[in-house]
């Protein structure tokens, strides 16, 4: 059936048709529409929801919902996410797989409510303590956000890993006609190593602590290892007309969004200009940048930030082609913003 979502509510529904039926969280400015569905529809279908009294209380309730191999949810924005970085840590030490949406607005502080893509760095480079990743998906548009929070808790089970759903709060709050299927119960894997789960009756133990140098070394080694096969296998982009472009526009979520637009534009006054759309933002899909054509010229980031996926990008390029960024903060540039920028760049790329 074809219902009108915002962004916020296709992030929990998709949370419910992949068989979250554990919610904890506590409100904030631009995701507490997330928080408002899933405390109507999770006792709908039997679930759990909890407003936690606060954003440490909430990841550490998803530690232990997770921990006993049931799919769990939390959602915050940018000061939430970061009272709830120590957690990320833990589960990720634990390997315990959940997902945590992230509905950023502008920042550092408190900012303000405004969309914004300020928390790039803190999604990608882990945010808390010790050596660990998460998956990071940016969807684009609210069929996405649907489809991409089913992905996401498919991707924690297959690797037992956090997998962070990063919007900003302009999504989160558009609203959509999107496609939804009708609903069956989802065939959820098994999950031997969950507490209770243990062979022959045992008990499963799971510890983030490891005292011996030897022991937590080879953990960690053992986590590089499923960091690089996610890395291997999970990159994820969308690209529109690359083959014979000069400059390539590379921007996520809503800015993604606009990019394409920008894209169609340009070929339609003349312009040779193809777009890049990273969907995982870690691992960083560095594969989509290994066949640029030989008639590109330059590359021209946007973010609504002062210039975080720009780094990924410059070190994925590793300086064969000039880049160029466009920022806002806290304000959605416009179309006709990012087509005088790509104008300067044509004239600068062509001299």
């Amino acid at each position: 059936m074809r219902v009108l979502m915002r962004g916020n509510e296709a992030i929990a529904e998709g949370a419910i048709y992949a068989g979250c039926r554990y919610f904890f969280s506590y409100p904030i400015t631009p995701q507490s529409e997330i928080l408002h569905y899933m405390a109507r529809r999770l006792p709908e279908v039997g679930g759990v929801f909890l407003q936690a009294d606060s954003e440490t209380s909430a990841i550490n309730m998803v530690f232990g919902a997770s921990a006993c191999g049931v799919r769990v949810m939390t959602a915050s924005s940018g000061p939430g996410l970061s009272l709830k970085q120590e957690g990320i840590s833990y589960l990720s030490a634990g390997e315990l797989p959940c997902v945590i949406v992230n509905v950023m607005r502008g920042g550092p502080g408190l900012g303000g409510v405004q969309p914004a893509q300020s928390d790039y760095f803190q999604a990608t480079r882990g945010g808390g303590h010790g050596d660990y990743r998460n998956i990071v998906i940016a969807p684009s548009t609210v069929q996405e956000c649907f489809d991409f929070t089913r992905l996401s808790f498919e991707l924690a089970d297959k690797y037992r890993i956090p997998v962070m759903i990063l919007i900003d709060g302009a999504l989160g709050q558009m609203m959509e006609d999107i496609y939804i299927p009708e609903y069956r119960e989802p065939m959820l894997p098994e999950k031997p190593w969950a507490l209770g789960k243990g062979k022959f009756g045992s008990p499963n133990h799971i510890t983030t602590m490891h005292l011996d140098p030897e022991e937590l070394e080879r953990h960690n080694l053992h986590l590089l290892m499923v960091y690089e096969e996610i890395s291997f296998n999970e990159q994820r982009w969308r690209s529109l007309f690359v083959d014979d472009a000069e400059v390539l526009l590379v921007g996520y979520g809503t800015v993604g969004r606009i990019l394409e637009g920008v894209t169609r534009l340009a070929r339609d006054k003349g312009m040779r200009v193809g777009c890049i759309r990273p969907i995982t933002l870690w691992p960083f899909p560095s594969y989509a940048f290994l066949r640029l054509p030989q008639c590109l010229r330059s590359i021209l980031v946007v973010e609504m930030s002062l210039g975080q996926m720009l780094e990924d990008v410059k070190l994925v390029v590793n300086g064969k082609y000039p880049v160029y960024f466009y920022g806002r903060v806290g304000i959605i540039p416009t179309a006709n913003e990012i087509l005088d920028q790509l104008v300067e760049v044509l004239q600068e790329a062509r001299l």
